[in-house]
């Protein structure tokens, strides 16, 4: 299918040629992965993707049951997904000529655990999440696949058209149950010092020429001109921090250090006074294409906080690999292979989706 070997590393079983549906990052407990309340769902009379009532109640139950393991967003649209595909959310009280024991939200057999556990919205999916967490790389496998690893249900695909209303309902009980957040501020001065810090670690690195100084003087509460940093670039440059610990970054604002290169003045680096687009060349301590697996997660973390309008670079990069990833946020572009970029620059000043972190 025409991928490059650089492409292979940290992929997984993400299929060759496959279209890779982002659902949110990985790692531990990530964006969106917090407590949703639930009790009030079933009487609230709210209505996202065609569920309601006790269906999002049994929606929040899953993911809550993911982030009190350590799980994040990815694995509470998984879950979700699983159990629209299974039961329409429900809490089912039969089985089917193929699992006649099947019962619960997952429709999980006698061997799961007891009919007490799999009739339980929380207990059930904690035993999902358990057995997910026992699939060798099932953070970048397509969700239908990482849910069939677990359910091997006879159609690896079943899952699929559950997916999007799955994302949907993830994004909308995270919103509104106070669970959208990824663990970053909206003040542009401690989310520098953040980075200076590590910078001064030795986790942030950058290139030549240095644009960690444009971090550094943002820390330090200097207002240089042509030399700003977008708050939700900083916030996207904390948050891939904390998700890989060492990064990498080649480009920020290349109004402040003259660069006419690439896009030249209408640059997303360079527009607007610059610091509107950030390149990353390594994660996790390892060169990155835009097309290998530490880029891919890295747009999946980012794609369901971005706002509209936002854009992903390296499109062509994947596009040679042999991979096409559907983002609902992200506009994709094309780019060059030896990094991935990000950029807000058209997004009229709209704050990362953090519920209600400012941006």
């Amino acid at each position: 299918m025409g991928w490059k070997k650089h492409a292979l590393a940290g992929l997984g079983a993400v299929m060759f040629g496959a279209t890779l549906v982002l659902s949110g990052g990985t790692g531990s407990a990530g964006c969106g992965a917090g407590q949703v309340e639930a009790a009030t769902l079933a009487a609230s009379g709210q209505s996202i993707a065609g569920y309601s009532g006790d269906q999002l109640a049994n929606a929040a139950a899953i993911m809550n049951a993911a982030t009190s393991l350590g799980l994040n967003v990815q694995a509470q649209t998984i879950g979700v997904m699983t159990a629209m595909g299974e039961s329409g959310l429900r809490v089912v009280d039969h089985g089917d000529a193929a699992g006649p024991d099947s019962r619960g939200l997952f429709q999980q057999r006698d061997s799961w655990g007891s009919y007490a556990d799999r009739m339980d919205p929380t207990k059930s999916a904690l035993l999902f999440f358990k057995r997910l967490q026992t699939v060798q790389g099932w953070e970048t496998m397509t969700p239908t696949a990482a849910a069939h690893a677990v359910q091997i249900n006879a159609d690896p695909d079943h899952y699929t058209k559950w997916f999007a209303p799955a994302g949907e309902v993830v994004k909308a009980l995270s919103a509104t149950g106070g669970a959208g957040s990824c663990g970053v501020g909206g003040d542009k001065v401690a989310l520098a010092q953040q980075l200076v810090d590590a910078a001064d670690a030795g986790t942030l690195r950058g290139f030549t020429p240095d644009h960690i100084k444009e971090i550094r003087w943002i820390a330090q509460g200097k207002e240089v001109a042509d030399c700003g940093i977008d708050v939700p670039i900083l916030q996207i440059m904390v948050l891939a921090l904390n998700e890989f610990e060492r990064i990498g970054v080649s480009d920020i604002n290349r109004k402040c250090t003259g660069q006419i290169e690439g896009a030249g003045l209408t640059s997303s680096h360079y527009i607007n006074g610059g610091g509107g687009a950030v390149d990353f060349y390594s994660l996790g301590g390892t060169s990155i294409t835009g097309a290998d697996g530490p880029s891919i997660r890295l747009i999946s973390l980012l794609d369901p906080i971005v706002p509209k309008g936002a854009r992903i670079g390296q499109e062509d990069c994947r596009a040679d690999a042999g991979t096409t990833i559907a983002t609902q946020n992200f506009s994709q572009i094309y780019d060059s292979c030896n990094h991935l970029h990000v950029d807000v620059a058209y997004t009229n000043g709209k704050p990362l989706l953090l519920g209600g972190q400012a941006g």
